[in-house]
């Protein structure tokens, strides 16, 4: 099947759209808060991906390490995060979640997915279900390409 450019463009631009959206939102939601967004993406890395170095984060975050390192500096002032000596190397450093970090993550994502919830009333039952398999199928779509690039 060959794809219409102009539904790509569609696509891509209304996703592009969304995704600002929800980041918008999500900043509102963040000002309620006592952390930046830049935190708060390293806060989703470690609780996704489990403790990580200072250089793992700063490659997952696209920043430079010493950039990564005066956040967690932050991050740990503001008991958000702790560092740890890694138990099979103890000259490598991890950065680890705690509690409180772990806590904003939840209520924040909780907003956000109730703010979600409240757009999605507007649609049906099978609208929703359609949207759910379609942007699972696209992630992972993306997910396999991004692998099979990775590889290449």
């Amino acid at each position: 099947m060959t794809v219409q450019i102009d539904q790509v463009a569609h696509i891509e631009k209304s996703l592009r759209r969304i995704a600002d959206i929800v980041k918008q939102k999500g900043r509102e939601i963040l000002n309620e808060f006592p952390i930046t967004p830049p935190q708060f993406v390293a806060l989703q890395w470690l609780n996704e991906k489990g403790d990580m170095t200072i250089g793992e984060l700063s490659s997952k975050m696209y920043l430079a390490c010493s950039t990564t390192t005066d956040l967690v500096d932050r991050m740990e002032k503001n008991e958000l995060v702790e560092r740890v000596k890694d138990t099979k190397d103890r000259r490598v450093v991890r950065i680890h979640l705690l509690d409180k970090g772990a806590t904003i993550i939840r209520e924040v994502i909780h907003q956000r997915q109730t703010y979600l919830q409240g757009i999605l009333e507007n649609f049906s039952k099978e609208e929703i279900d359609f949207l759910e398999k379609s942007l699972s199928f696209l992630n992972d779509e993306m997910k396999r390409d991004s692998e099979t690039w990775k590889s290449e």
